[in-house]
This record gives structure tokens, sequence and C-alpha cells, in this order.
């Protein structure tokens, strides 16, 4: 009687220890283009130690007193340096993860705390060593003698942070990022534009890691596209935002200032990224030219943004967007309408509708730079010869080109040779005359 009521003892001690211990509830990993981010979603904190073996190589995580109730089986590693995933137990009771690894990487590892948006969460991101490389590349090349202006198109989110979510589970990151990619598309058979995207696939970009690439890529304008969401449905329109370095210009840009910056929240940052240098680059802003052009070039967009999409504010408003906060760069957020409306929400997921924001933002960027071109652009080596060339865009008229260029509407039909009876086409050439 005695031996048997001890086991039991033993036996609802180990069941209560194994009630106790963190479960890893999911698993889930993103391909980004310079590492490979794996997410294990937590019950609850846990303690880890990451672990690099060679011939052949390997990454191990060991985590403390914790189960394992996700498959690991389910991660999709095709285009990652991990071939294969597989787990067991160590010392009883912590969980042991090892991934073979193919190529030569940069593992990094980091936990993140429970927060009103997602749980507790372990971080291993694996960097290729190839990456830093590239870039450098990518710099030497870029600018030159009439070069391209460069475009940094930022679409907020991505990965595990799918921002705003609508009605039918439409996530802002899939709405966001399929406009960006117009806009690139558009900028690109632009001559004079060379647009670069910050995120380029599914994944998440920490908001100052969008500001060092568009840094890196030196970019003259970095604009970000965001879909706006509100706790009341029946709020509306688009908006433009730049940087604030005051308080925000309304209650509602307060707001939602502060739910972008809690992206990385979500998205998942390590302490390394942190951001400790904000004073100095709002100093750096209020002693340049930067802000300004930034609400200029901003009030350029919202112009032809309220052309296609109802505005929110009819002014570009302010707030502390830490993905703005480039001393150097004219930065915007464009906020194309609220994904929370459902009217607006159905509007945001079509292909036609993203088409036509994408556009007016093109025309934005395209009427500013086209009027105040940066020295050594391919733009104002253009304007110094007297005329430039524009290229007919859907719903162009002759009378809003000569408008927008300030051109007497005769005087461009003239240097054109077009007739009153004379159409034009989508993808026409024109030839401005200077003003």
């Amino acid at each position: 009687m005695g031996r048997a009521w001890w086991i039991l003892v033993v036996l609802g001690f180990l069941g209560a220890h194994n009630a106790w211990a963190v479960e890893v509830q999911d698993v889930r990993l993103w391909r980004a283009p310079d590492h490979t981010r794996i997410v294990f979603d937590l019950s609850g904190p846990a303690q880890h130690s990451l672990i690099v073996l060679s011939d052949p190589g390997r990454v191990v995580l060991d985590i403390q007193d914790t189960d394992l109730r996700a498959d690991l089986a389910k991660l999709q590693l095709s285009n990652t340096p991990v071939s294969s995933v597989r787990s067991g137990i160590r010392d009883g009771d912590d969980l042991r993860v090892v991934l073979e690894i193919t190529d030569k990487v940069d593992p990094r590892s980091f936990t993140l705390k429970a927060n009103e948006q997602a749980g507790d969460r372990l971080v291993l991101d694996l960097y290729d060593q190839q990456a830093s490389q590239t870039t450098e590349v990518k710099k030497t090349v870029q600018h030159s003698a009439k070069r391209d202006l460069i475009i940094a198109i930022d679409a907020g989110h991505g990965g595990e942070d799918p921002g705003a979510m609508g009605p039918n589970r439409v996530e802002e990151k899939d709405v966001v990022m399929a406009i960006s990619r117009e806009l690139n598309a558009l900028l690109e058979a632009d001559p004079g534009f060379k647009p670069t995207l910050i995120r380029t696939g599914d994944y998440y970009v920490s908001l100052k890691g969008r500001r060092d690439l568009a840094r890196e890529r030196q970019a003259d304008l970095f604009v970000s596209i965001h879909a706006d969401a509100f706790k009341r449905k029946e709020a509306n329109g688009a908006s433009v935002y730049a940087l604030s370095t005051g308080g925000a210009t309304s209650t509602a840009a307060e707001y939602l200032a502060q739910r972008e910056n809690a992206a990385d929240l979500v998205g998942g940052v390590s302490l390394s990224d942190k951001d400790d240098v904000l004073a100095g680059v709002l100093a750096d802003l209020s002693m340049t030219s930067t802000l300004d052009t930034s609400l200029k070039l901003g009030d350029k967009v919202l112009r032809n943004v309220d052309g296609v999409a109802k505005l929110h504010k009819r002014q570009v408003e302010q707030a502390g967007f830490a993905v703005l906060k480039s001393p150097d760069i004219p930065s915007i957020l464009v906020e194309t309408g609220f994904i929370s409306n459902p009217q607006e929400a159905g509007l945001l997921a079509t292909t036609a509708y993203q088409k036509k924001i994408a556009a007016a933002i093109h025309r934005g960027i395209r009427e500013w730079f086209k009027a105040h071109p940066p020295s050594g652009t391919l733009l104002a080596w253009q304007k110094q010869q007297g005329a430039e060339e524009y290229i007919i865009a859907r719903g162009d008229t002759l009378s809003g080109i000569a408008d927008r260029f300030s051109v007497p509407l005769a005087e461009l039909k003239s240097y054109n040779s077009i007739s009153n009876s004379s159409r034009i086409l989508v993808g026409q050439k024109l030839n401005i005359p200077k003003s």
C-alpha cells in the first residue's frame, strides 16, 4: 500500500511538472533576401541557448523545460540554407531542435515577450554570409552623370506581422505589397526614375531596417505604403503623412503613429535593432530642408490621390512615425484607405483599385521631381534642355497635361504636331516645351 502510494505521488508530480512546461504551439518560417527567419510560438517565456556545429553544419537550439506540440515537418525549406529540421529531448525536460545547414550562415536568436498583439516567441534568424557583399556592389554603380532618381518603395508590415485585418480576412500586408509592386512597375517604365522595393516578399523588416535599406541604396525619396485601420468601422478616406518633430497634427494621426510604431513588437526585432539616436535625427531634420520637401512632395501625392479616393484629411498630416525618421531622405507615408471599413476594404482588395492608387502616387512623385529635379539627375538635364519627354498614362488628357506642366494647350499641340481631331493613346510619348 505504501509503495503504491509513492508511485502515485511520483506520477502526479511528473504529470504536474509536464503541465507546467512551456509548449511550442506553432513554428513558422519566412525567407528574406538576406536571411531566413524561424519563429517558435510559445505558451509562455522560456530560456534557450544556441549552438553552432560544423562537419556537417548544424544550428542547435536548446529550449529549457519545453514540449513540442507543433509539426516541424510542415516548414517549407526550399530556397533556404536549411536542408532538414529534427527535434528531441535533452536532459529529461529540455527540447532540442537541430537544423541541418547547407550554406554558411550567421545565426542569431532572441526572445520576445507577450504583448497585446502576440504571445511569447523565440526567434531564430539565419543571416546569409554573402549578403553584405552584394549591397556594396549596388552602391558603387547607382550615382553617375545624368543619374536616375532612386525611389525607395516600402510596403508596410510583412511576414508574421499582417498589419491591420479587414473583412473577409483581407490583410494589410498583402494589399500594400500589391500596390507597391504596381508603383514599382510604373516608375520602372518612367525615364529618369529607378525604383527599389524595400520589401520584395512576405517577410518582416524592422522600422529602422527599412530606413537603413533606403539609405544604403542612396534613395532620393522614401515612400511607405499602408492601409489604415481605426476603432470605428465608419472611418474612411486616404491620407498622406510626414514626420512631426513635435506633437501630432490630430488625435487620429497620433493613434495611427503609435499603432504603426508598434509593428516591431509583432514583426519581431532584437534589442540590437532598436534605434537610440532619434533625438539627434530630429535635431538634424529641423536644420535641413528634408522635412519641408517631405511636406511639399506629400501634398503633390495627396492632390493626385484626391482624384481616385476620398480623402480622410485634405492636408498632409504629421506624427512621430519611426519609419519616417531619416534625416537626409524626404519621407512620406501613404495610407491608401481604411481596411477596417468594409466598403474601402472591398476596393483595396481589387487589382483595379490597387492600380488606380499606385498611378495616383506615381503622378504625384513624378510631378514633384519634374518641377524640382535634384542636380545631376536625368530630369535636371532634361529641364535644362528646354523640353522633356512625357509618356501618356491611362486617364490623361491633353488639357490636363498642359495644366500639369504649365504649358498653353495650343503650344503643346503645335509642339507635337497634334491636330484637333487627333487622339492620344496610352504609352504615346509627348515632348513638353519649356514654359
